[in-house]
Formats: structure tokens, C-alpha cells, sequence
């Protein structure tokens, strides 16, 4: 039963998202990517703050421990998005080199470079702003997809194990925070190939593994239960680095009066979306 739940969340989060993705970037609601990340953002910070972290602190074990865990995974996730920084600044820097003539349309770098956002660059190494035009670092995007979706993999199987609710919340939550990095994904294998199909095949092969991080998660949680306050932290500091982190920083635009309380409604709505899907499953 629970093995069953586990490989259906990790479908719909890892498959589902990005199918989403590919929605959101081929197909009539692109305009609405930035309401995405605001739903995401709303659901992410409420699924760590609202469910995750309480169901691990009603463990017997010392509230510090679990908040240095929570303190350690937010730092980790940080040395990680700065050890993927170094490395895409680094192929960067040889790209230039290789192609000295490219900064000679200086208008048009200038417009790369500064996102609608009016940030500089992003820390995140998927470019959501266009493509790169870089079809070499199409497997290395791949390659770290994958990774991460095995992870959220092994953090779904972990909530589900706690609680069949849980396990419903962080599967949603999943899919709502990967949609934005699925499309950067999109972006950058779109670069390198003029098929649509194929970027959605190979990303949706990455998408995949989310499965195979939920069932090596089952059979790691199951014989070290004792073990599960720590990995709904460890979700928990995923959850908050990628809102606080990385969808945030992308909401904080000078916007009008309407744009602005439409931001804030869609962020309530990933809130609110949660608090729901968790009254209705914990009703059923």
C-alpha cells in the first residue's frame, strides 16, 4: 500500500512536472510562469513550516538536534548552488574565450545578461531567461536533474512512510517547486534541437528517476524508522532554500498595485492549495 502511494507521488511529481513545464513553456500559458513560481513559492514554505517540520518535532528526539539538521541542510543546499554556480560560470568563461566575437553586439549580450527581473544573473544555473544557445551542456543539465530528482525521490518516499498525508503534501509540493526548473531544462536542450519531443523526452526521462529515489527511499526508511525525523528536515531545508532562495528572489520586482496583489494571491493560493489538499486527505 504504501510502496504503491510512494510510486504514484513520485509519477505524478517527477513525470507531472514536467509535462507542466512543457505546458507552461510551449504552449498557450507561458504568460503565466511567474504566477507559478508565486504558487510554488506559497507551497513549498507551507509544507516545510506547516506539516513537515511539526510531524518531525512530535519525535522524541531534542528539538536542537533537528534544528542543527535543518540548520546543516540549508547550508549544504547554499554550497551546493554555489559549487553549480562556479562550475556554470566556469564553462561560461570558456565559451566567451571560444567565441571572443559574441560580445561584440553589445546590446544584445546586455539583454541576456539582465533578466525581466532587472537582476544581473541568477544563481540557478538553468537559464529561465532564453536559451543559451549551448547544445554541449544539454547532458550536464540532464545529468543534475536527475540527480535532484532522486533526491526528492528518497524525501517523498520519506513522507509518505510518516504519513499517507504528508506523503500527498510533498509529492504537490514537488511538482509545484520542480515546474520552473523543468522549463529551465526545456530551455536549454530547446537550444541544441530543433525538436520540441525530444527536449520533452530526455527531460521526462530525468523526470523518471523521481521513481526510483522513491522506491530506494522505501527500502532505506523502512529499517531505520528512527531515522525519519531527520529526513522530513533534510525535506524541510529543501523546501525552504528553494522558496527563500531561489523563487523569492525572482517575485521581489517593482510591480504595479495589480500585479503586485495578484502575486501575492497566487502565493496565498499555494498556502491555501496545501492547508487543502491536507484537510482532504487527512478527512479521506
Amino acid at each position: 500500500m504504501t510502496l504503491g502511494a510512494i510510486l504514484l507521488g513520485t509519477l505524478a511529481a517527477g513525470i507531472g512536472s514536467v509535462w507542466l513545464a512543457a505546458l507552461l513553456s510551449f504552449g498557450a500559458l507561458a504568460r503565466y510562469t511567474q504566477h507559478m513560481l508565486s504558487l510554488a513559492a506559497g507551497a513549498l514554505l507551507a509544507t516545510a513550516f506547516m506539516h513537515l517540520l511539526p510531524e518531525a518535532f512530535e519525535s522524541a528526539i531534542a528539538v536542537n538536534h533537528l534544528f542543527l539538521v535543518l540548520l546543516v541542510g540549508l547550508v549544504f543546499f547554499f554550497l551546493l548552488d554555489k559549487a553549480e554556480l562556479w562550475h556554470h560560470g566556469h564553462e561560461h568563461h570558456h565559451d566567451s574565450v571560444a567565441h571572443p566575437h559574441d560580445h561584440g553586439h553589445g546590446h544584445a549580450h546586455g539583454a541576456a545578461a539582465t533578466d525581466a527581473q532587472g537582476h544581473v544573473a541568477h544563481h540557478h544555473p538553468h537559464p529561465r531567461n532564453g536559451p543559451t544557445g549551448q547544445g554541449g551542456g544539454s547532458w550536464a543539465v540532464l545529468a543534475g536533474d536527475s540527480v535532484h530528482c532522486f533526491g526528492d525521490g528518497i524525501l517523498i518516499a520519506s513522507a509518505f512512510i510518516a504519513d499517507l498525508r504528508l506523503g500527498v503534501i510533498a509529492a504537490l509540493a514537488v511538482l509545484a517547486h520542480e515546474v520552473p526548473h523543468h522549463m529551465g531544462d526545456l530551455m536549454v536542450l530547446r537550444a541544441g534541437s530543433d525538436s520540441r519531443r525530444a527536449a520533452l523526452v530526455k527531460v521526462s526521462l530525468a523526470g523518471a528517476v523521481t521513481m526510483l529515489g522513491g522506491v530506494v527511499g522505501y527500502f532505506l526508511v523502512v529499517p531505520v524508522h528512527d531515522l525519519l525525523p531527520y529526513f522530513l528536515v533534510v525535506a524541510s531545508s529543501s523546501f525552504i532554500y528553494v522558496a527563500l532562495a531561489d523563487l523569492i528572489p525572482q517575485l521581489q520586482t517593482r510591480l504595479g498595485a495589480h500585479q503586485t496583489a495578484t502575486q501575492i494571491a497566487w502565493l496565498l493560493g499555494g498556502i491555501a492549495l496545501v492547508s487543502t489538499v491536507s484537510s482532504l486527505a487527512h478527512v479521506h
